[in-house]
């Protein structure tokens, strides 16, 4: 059902993400706080949603679409905003676009495997990633805000990156799961017809020379 608690913490993680994004323009320490209160909230759902489905016995269809486009969502939304913000600048942005380039093909990926029934289990390396992620996403909200005795933007630059080469291992292990179904039915070529008016060979003439 839509309305059990998983699939309402899973809403209510999406429910955020407008706060979340209005708030960048309402800047100030006290609002950066407050912005990263949102988000842990929305990182936790992400954890509980998953936990209560399985410990209720209500997992369903709904759910196992929505928790990862809600994931997706809060990443993206985030990593945009922070940019858009200049609390991501320099080269750090390549490492927020192969973030958001993996989420895609990931995304896509997934969508095509669901397709012909194929599940793609998560790997303990992509939950990993995940959780680095998610923490670097904090250290980048709070900023300047974080008390001075924690460089906060300066390690959420580092998990950046360190989250963006999980992304790249993680998602070529992905990319090579599926690659074995999206090329399992490829059409093979059909064999060249001879011409119909090849040349019959001349049988040789046998005699007494």
């Amino acid at each position: 059902m839509i309305t059990s608690l998983p699939n309402l913490l899973t809403l209510s993680r999406i429910g955020v993400i407008p706060a979340i994004v209005a708030l960048f323009w309402v800047d100030g320490e006290l609002t950066r706080w407050v912005m990263l209160g949102l988000y842990t909230f929305a990182c936790l759902t992400d954890f509980f949603d998953g936990y209560a489905a399985r410990s209720m016995g209500t997992i369903s269809n709904f759910g196992k679409f929505l928790d990862p486009v809600a994931d997706k969502l809060l990443v993206a939304a985030v990593i945009l905003m922070l940019v858009a913000f200049d609390r991501v600048t320099g080269l750090s942005i390549l490492a927020g676009l192969v973030i958001l380039c993996r989420e895609m093909l990931v995304s896509g990926l997934r969508e095509f495997l669901a397709d012909i029934k194929v599940g793609v289990p998560v790997s303990k390396l992509a939950k990993w990633k995940t959780v680095i992620q998610m923490l670097t996403l904090g250290f980048l909200i709070i900023g300047d805000a974080s008390p001075a005795m924690i460089p906060a933007t300066l390690i959420g630059e580092i998990g950046l990156w360190i989250a963006a080469a999980l992304t790249i291992v993680t998602g070529y292990d992905y990319l090579k799961t599926g690659l074995k179904h999206l090329t399992a039915n490829d059409p093979k070529p059909a064999p060249a017809e001879e011409p119909a008016d090849k040349p019959v060979p001349h049988a040789e003439k046998s005699g007494a020379g």
